[in-house]
């Protein structure tokens, strides 16, 4: 099982999104993904199948489900802890935390910007491991006190003590994005000053490491070992999210500096409030293949209407439903000056799970923007070697 942070660049090959929300925990929303229900499964199914009948081959079958389910839960729960660590160090430096998600590779904790001093990063990268650890002494404890006492309990610790220290070795191997590469990044970082460079290098190593699972899995499975299957899928994604990491500081980089004014749209097509959704998608959307519209009457914003408030409409009641009760009122909108930062633009729509944002001047919409303009504004000045 892999821990990995997730950055705030672009779109995630997983949709953490989806998926059943658990609560939250110091303002912190936690998930379950779907993809989480497989793992399950497979867990449980391994320990009730194999691991526990060739340890204790004398109890019932019953019982054998009963204490796999029991540490596949307490499983997930130690990977939720190992996140939470991360999570709450990570706030107590003053950096948003936007989720964590529970899937079929681990755990996500989800930033909305990286730490901004190597110090910072370093804390947060051992904070995890360093809770994975303490949780494999805790459960080794229990393992000896009830050891004679209670079997099945004696077992699901013994197990967990295990499986905790072997997930905290494993997230030290510094490969980024595993906690290992955020602590070989923060190092590099520190000595060189260089956030950039220092991420190269730990994503050229996070990419080596992932090749090293892919073609170990590989070797497993030709071995007649099918426990290679998921190790090569652990390389997969840890190499795909080390590709992915250090171009998150590229963009992050061309996009400094750079303002709002620069790439917002400025011809911004007001629509009255009792437009009928038919009408906005038929003579706007459609013709001019915009998705947002601020919705304007007497010269005063009322909100924005996007696709995604059409979309939450049934097709059907299009017709008779009004721009004025589907938009999204002013006052629940976030919006961005012309003057600020890109990169800070970026990191808003990104927390905020929105494309576009208006852009609001003196208390009136003076125009948009999608990240589609940044992704073209990035994608011209990469092809202008800028």
């Amino acid at each position: 099982m892999a821990d990995f942070w997730s950055g705030f660049f672009g779109k995630k090959k997983v949709n953490l999104s989806a998926g059943i929300p658990l609560g939250s925990f110091y303002g912190i929303p936690i998930r379950l993904h779907y993809s989480w229900f497989v793992v399950f499964a497979l867990v449980t199914w391994v320990l009730a199948a194999n691991h526990f009948p060739n340890v204790y081959p004398h109890w019932s079958v019953t019982a054998y489900v009963v204490v796999a389910i029991a540490t596949s839960l307490l499983f997930f729960g130690s990977v939720l802890a190992h996140e939470l660590a991360h999570s709450l160090v990570a706030q107590a430096a003053g950096i948003p935390m936007h989720s964590i998600t529970l899937f079929i590779f681990g755990g996500i904790a989800q930033m909305t910007e990286e730490p901004g001093r190597p110090g910072v990063e370093f804390r947060m990268a051992l904070a995890g491991p360093a809770t994975s650890l303490a949780l494999g002494v805790v459960f080794g404890t229990i393992w000896i006190a009830t050891t004679g006492v209670s079997e099945q309990v004696a077992a699901i610790a013994l197990w967990l003590g295990r499986i905790n220290i072997i997930l905290a070795v494993f997230n030290l191997i510094p490969g980024f994005p595993l906690d290992g590469g955020r602590v070989l990044r923060s190092i590099i970082w520190w000595r060189t000053g260089n956030l950039r460079g220092a991420t190269r290098t730990a994503s050229a190593v996070g990419r080596g490491v992932g090749y090293i699972f892919i073609f170990g899995g590989i070797w497993m499975v030709f071995q007649g070992d099918w426990g290679g299957l998921w190790m090569a899928l652990i390389g997969w994604f840890i190499q795909n999210a080390a590709a992915g990491s250090y171009q998150q500081v590229v963009l992050q980089d061309m996009l400094k500096g750079h303002r709002v004014s620069e790439v917002m749209m400025r011809d911004c097509h007001a629509i009255s409030p009792q437009l009928t959704l038919e009408k906005l998608v038929d003579d706007y959307i459609l013709g001019s293949g915009r998705r947002c519209f601020p919705v304007v009457e007497d010269n005063r914003v009322l909100g924005l209407m996007t696709i995604h408030n059409v979309k939450q409409v049934p097709r059907e009641l299009w017709s008779t439903r009004t721009l004025e009760k589907e938009m999204t009122p002013m006052n629940k909108l976030k919006w961005v000056g012309p003057g600020e930062d890109l990169a800070s633009v970026l990191q808003l729509m990104t927390a905020e799970d929105v494309n576009q944002l208006p852009v609001v001047d003196e208390g009136k919409i003076v125009g948009m923007i999608a990240r589609e303009n940044l992704l073209a504004f990035i994608q011209t000045r990469a092809e202008l070697g800028m």
